[in-house]
């Protein structure tokens, strides 16, 4: 089994639709560090388990300085079908889905507050 493991550091903002009352409600922003883990029994044609530019364009082109709630839910506002609230826990899952060979990712909003979403 071969792996790999790209760690990303990104400023984004979103805010949260929650049950409860919370300051996460507020549009605020975090510097990110997320890290996508990737594995394959084989290694493609050129060689590798998932091409390091392809993580980031996934990642870093996709949410660096952007507002997440956008980013995860193009044209749906909150309380529609289909809405993806930002949690740290949607946004790895996000990545998870949209990279090659992904088994595991980590999002870190703030120090000491990690998500990570594993296959």
């Amino acid at each position: 089994m071969y792996y790999v493991e790209k760690r990303i550091e990104i400023s984004a903002a979103h805010n949260l639709h929650l049950s409860y009352e919370s300051k996460c409600e507020a549009l605020h922003g975090h510097n990110w560090i997320i890290v996508v883990y990737c594995k394959a029994e084989e290694l493609n044609a050129d060689g590798m388990v998932t091409d390091f530019t392809h993580i980031k364009r996934i990642v870093k082109d996709t949410f660096d300085h952007q507002y997440i709630n956008d980013v995860l839910n193009p044209g749906i506002a909150p309380g529609e079908a289909g809405y993806i609230n930002p949690s740290a826990e949607n946004i790895a899952r996000w990545i998870c889905d949209h990279v090659t060979n992904c088994y595991k990712v980590s999002v870190q909003e703030s120090e000491g507050n990690i998500a990570i979403y594993e296959r």
